[in-house]
């Protein structure tokens, strides 16, 4: 397998293009964005220089990497040569389902279809196509070029053949797949989510601060940032989202996401991609400075 299409531009879509380009796969990137297109290369550029600078790449892989990526604005043109096609388009239901008849319209008869969705259901997706036995999760991390898990999704028809072949894939990428089962949340989010919802509920109900609780997580569970904090960094708007999922998926008011995320993201208070959530973010800056609405 050698010709791979991502179909998203953004902050994940980019992320996975870039990790397939650098291990020598031939990638479309396609959105219906040319800008978007356009931010993703110099992205995908920058992360490079990242990773030249630190000593992890050499030059001539920096350049080889972009020239493996192509853009187009066309799903038509851009995935019919591919063997394997990842969705990382906006979690978004009727978006997925959508881009999932299509790439069945357009896409090899052969071709594997992944999605990159972090809690919808991968069986609700393949049943989009005629060919449910070729689709599967393929959930990947924030960022994509760092983090190692692959969190590969089983349909309820998808077969051992395609799990088999995204297994393998995944680890020629030097990431480590976890294959789990399709429910809601799957497993990341399933344990995540909750935790997140709790943390924001300790913090609505005034049982500590805002740095207190991230610091409890950090120095005492050993985690290498807080829920407040990594809330904002998913957005808390996806956040939100995924808590939906698992409460009207098990219907188990222990996912039932806490009033106060709902007000923040009604607000349009949304973490980093906002400016503003738990903590305020200032471009350019590092620093981590808790936001106004949280102080005394």
């Amino acid at each position: 397998m050698k010709q791979i299409a991502v179909i998203g531009a953004g902050t994940m879509g980019n992320g996975i293009a870039h990790v397939f380009a650098q291990h020598g796969f031939t990638v479309h990137l396609i959105d219906v964005s040319q800008a978007a297109l356009d931010k993703a290369l110099q992205t995908i550029s920058k992360n490079l220089d990242r990773q030249l600078s630190k000593g992890g790449i050499t030059e001539t892989v920096k350049q080889s990497t972009l020239q493996n990526i192509t853009t187009f604005t066309d799903l038509a043109a851009g995935v019919p040569a591919a063997e394997l096609v990842v969705e990382a388009a906006t979690e978004n239901v009727a978006l997925k389902l959508k881009i999932f008849q299509d790439l069945d319209a357009h896409a090899h008869p052969d071709a594997i279809l992944a999605t990159n969705t972090s809690s919808i259901s991968i069986t609700r997706i393949a049943a989009a196509t005629k060919r449910p036995g070729q689709v599967i999760g393929m959930h990947f991390m924030n960022p994509v070029p760092v983090m190692k898990l692959v969190e590969i999704i089983n349909g309820y028809a998808t077969t051992k053949k395609v799990t088999d072949t995204i297994v393998e894939l995944s680890k020629q990428l030097e990431k480590v797949p976890c294959v789990v089962n399709d429910y809601p949340g799957f497993i990341a989010n399933r344990i995540l989510m909750p935790m997140i919802n709790e943390a924001i509920y300790s913090l609505y109900e005034g049982v500590a601060e805002v740095e207190a609780i991230d610091t409890v997580m950090k120095l005492g569970m050993a985690h290498p940032m807080g829920p407040l904090q990594l809330a904002d960094f998913i957005g808390l708007d996806v956040c939100l989202s995924i808590l939906n999922v698992l409460h009207d998926g098990f219907g188990n008011p222990k996912y039932a996401p806490c009033p106060l995320l709902v007000n923040m993201v009604t607000a349009g208070y949304l973490g980093i991609k906002s400016g503003e959530g738990f903590y305020k973010y200032t471009a350019g800056s590092k620093e981590l400075v808790v936001s106004e609405r949280f102080k005394g």
